[in-house]
């Protein structure tokens, strides 16, 4: 265990405690407490074998990319109330991969062109043998083609608010797209192609613009400007509010986020991009961070917020085993502390590298404090580092779960809800780490998860937990069949199951985002649940009424009208099949014996009494479909005078009035007044008939309403209509 400071006097922990890692139950696998896995059907086949040190990435808006040789293969999480199939709906697009090769470039064409040709031949085989084996300098020797790395920004980034993708090839080509109508994808700005050109500019020069001593004749000069420039990870930061001042000296709040791009000479190139980001030009060079890490692997952000209090940094991994936080300044962010130096995680160099690392911010049962909870894989073993501030400074407890796999990690997931931390290994095993909080340090508490049968056999190259934790995506191949490799080996994509529906349901309702979009996975499960059940868990139904009264928000309305309409999905007949089927005539009268007429009677007997039995059925199929049906109704008449009073409420508050003034409401109130139970408005007819005045007596419920341009909007359009009809 290690320990570093803000304050320079800040002295080290105790070295003395051991951390220990709970051993696992004998007897087999062990259950989560969230409940049985189970595997959603379809199983999704790709068409390109895998890409990529972590192929699969899970977007907060339910989407998730899979790297592939040919493309970057997209599934987007749909929960869809308008059909009955208990499979998950999912939306598949694709981002090609560019035909075109990239090519980086250092210097004038000529000059590099004559460089090429001199370290091919170069007499010393030290250097002729690295420049050859180098693809990025001599891609003659060819390049690999596909995904190498996708990257998902926080949900609200693009313009229709939802999140900007960045994608990195295996040539070295960095690049941001969104989606447009969730039917194609464009590219929005090349970073590698501009990045190139801004070094050109400034001669390939350092961070304090020194310009080079040496040309490219050197070869440790040529390495330096092919590094400098060939990108191997990026990350998206959070969403920034920065304050930015109009041409009229008035400041205004500006959202922005950041894109830290890790360089393979260890250099942290970040890019600015304000919000809603629309067009490629728009993105910003924002500033870069020299490490100091010669081999660097991995990339995270740490951010850590507190009351007012916000700091962040990046979090670099080395393929020799050093792991450290490297300070990112923010001018502008209210409440932000930069760190005074580089804050050492692990500084053991054992040559094992650092991967899959993760950051998650928690709050500490014990001490009642905001900490950070950084996990990252290193061969067999899982490195964990739990950050602490406190008045003294920033305490780091850091130490490594062993015995987990036998085979080195090859992805890790982390479950943001219920903090977990999920790993697996070329042999097919998941592993569930969950932290437990001690006075001093953190228990992991290792348990193997349940898998279906068709998985345990399967080589599993990468997994990701969706924004929820409902389910874990992973993406496998065969394993040996028969004694034997495959020949040819296909690629799927499988879900599991990681909640239970009751597990799902309770989260729904205590949601403290209120927003059922948010929450789509989640509610996949529910709708998974009604569908094969045909019907609504009491206990979900009684709590969610129960809440209602206590609380009448919209999203429970909302929650409460997605159950009804999943369950009238469920009471529809499958769609019957109208194939031609052949009439075969009889042409030839067959002689039978009073035996068979009479069992020709009883089978005619039974068709009839069956046949009666499915009338009596059906009748009762549509008077529940015709319950059900009332029921949406009801739920949707609720909602729309709700919505109603938030148009009339907003108008109404933000209209200057004067004596005898009235408002046209095109009908509104006049609806309204119809039911004589609803006491939260009352309405007062003005003399003239069309036009309208109302009274707001429960002023509290149309606060808790927003978006007051829309509604605005609303209204004018209204006002409009009436003046036509007059």
């Amino acid at each position: 265990m290690a320990a570093a400071s803000l304050a320079d006097s800040a002295s080290s922990l105790p070295r003395d405690v051991v951390i220990k890692t709970e051993p696992e139950i004998e007897g087999g696998p062990l259950l989560g407490s969230e409940g049985v896995s189970v595997k959603r059907d379809p199983v999704v086949s790709l068409m390109a074998p895998v890409s990529g040190l972590q192929p699969l990435s899970w977007s907060q808006d339910h989407r998730l990319a899979v790297c592939t040789t040919s493309s970057l293969s997209v599934m987007e999480l749909v929960c869809d109330v308008h059909t009955n199939k208990q499979d998950l709906m999912l939306h598949r697009t694709s981002i090609p991969v560019p035909t075109d090769a990239n090519r980086l470039r250092v210097g004038p064409a000529a000059e590099q062109a004559q460089v090429m040709e001199k370290f091919c031949t170069h007499p010393d085989p030290s250097v002729r043998q690295v420049f050859l084996a180098d693809k990025v300098m001599n891609p003659s020797i060819g390049v690999h083609k596909g995904i190498k790395y996708a990257s998902w920004s926080p949900l609200g980034c693009e313009s229709s608010g939802r999140c900007l993708l960045a994608c990195l090839t295996l040539d070295h080509r960095l690049t941001i797209h969104n989606s447009h109508k969730r039917l194609e994808w464009n590219m929005l700005v090349d970073l590698t192609k501009k990045y190139s050109e801004r070094l050109k500019e400034r001669g390939y020069a350092k961070k304090d613009n020194k310009p080079p001593q040496a040309n490219l004749l050197d070869f440790e000069e040529l390495q330096r400007r092919f590094h400098m420039q060939t990108p191997l990870r990026m990350e998206w930061s959070s969403v920034y509010t920065i304050k930015q001042v109009q041409p009229d000296n008035a400041c205004i709040d500006v959202e922005m986020v950041l894109l830290a791009v890790l360089m393979e000479n260890g250099d942290l190139v970040l890019w600015k991009f304000v919000l809603p980001f629309l067009n490629g030009a728009d993105v910003v060079f924002y500033d870069i961070i020299e490490s100091g890490v010669s081999r660097p692997s991995n990339l995270a952000w740490w951010e850590y917020e507190n009351a007012d209090r916000r700091m962040s940094g990046l979090i670099i991994g080395s393929e020799v085993g050093p792991v450290k936080i490297m300070p990112v300044s923010l001018s502008g962010v209210k409440g932000y502390f930069t760190l005074r130096h580089p804050v050492i995680l692990w500084k053991e160099c054992d040559e094992i590298a650092v991967e899959n690392i993760k950051c998650v911010p928690m709050i500490h049962p014990i001490h009642k404090s905001s900490c950070s909870l950084i996990v990252a894989s290193r061969g067999c073993y899982v490195f964990w580092c739990l950050l602490l501030i406190s008045p003294a400074g920033l305490n780091v407890h850091n130490s490594h779960v062993a015995g987990l796999h036998s085979l080195p990690v090859v992805s890790l997931a982390v479950s943001h809800h219920g903090v977990a931390v999920y790993t697996c290994s070329l042999d097919g095993w998941i592993k569930k780490l969950t932290p437990t909080f001690t006075e001093n340090t953190l228990i992991f508490k290792q348990e193997d998860m349940l898998q279906p049968e068709n998985l345990t056999s399967r080589r599993i190259h990468g997994i990701a937990v969706s924004r929820n934790g409902a389910y874990i995506a992973m993406v496998s191949t065969q394993g040996i069949v028969d004694s034997y490799h495959p020949m040819n080996r296909t690629y799927q994509v499988h879900f599991v199951t990681l909640k239970t529906p009751e597990m799902a349901a309770t989260l729904l309702l205590k949601s403290p985002t209120q927003n059922l979009y948010k929450m789509a996975d989640l509610l996949d499960i529910v709708r998974w649940q009604i569908l094969k059940n045909k019907c609504i868990p009491a206990s979900l139904l009684e709590e969610l009424d129960q809440k209602i009264q206590e609380v009448d928000s919209p999203y429970l309305w909302r929650f409460k009208l997605f159950l009804v309409r999943v369950l009238y999905q469920s009471l529809q007949s499958p769609p019957t099949d109208h194939r031609l089927k052949p009439t075969h005539e009889v042409n030839k009268v067959l002689v039978r014996d009073e035996e068979d007429g009479e069992e020709e009677e009883d089978d005619g007997q039974e068709e009839g009494e069956s046949g009666g039995v499915k009338s009596e059925k059906d009748e009762n199929q549509e008077e529940q479909k015709a319950e059900v049906q009332a029921w949406i109704n009801a739920v949707e008449t609720h909602l729309m005078r709700e919505n109603m009073k938030k148009v009339l409420g907003v108008v109404y508050l933000n209209t200057w009035i004067a004596q005898n003034t009235s408002i046209p409401t095109c009908g509104l109130v006049e609806y309204l007044a119809k039911d004589t139970n609803d006491r939260a408005s009352e309405v007062k007819l003005s003399d003239s008939p069309g036009n309208y005045s109302l009274q707001l007596l429960t002023m509290n419920s149309l606060l808790r309403f927003s978006d007051t341009h829309t509604v605005q909007r609303i209204a004018a359009a209204q006002c409009t209509l009436k003046a036509q009809s007059e």
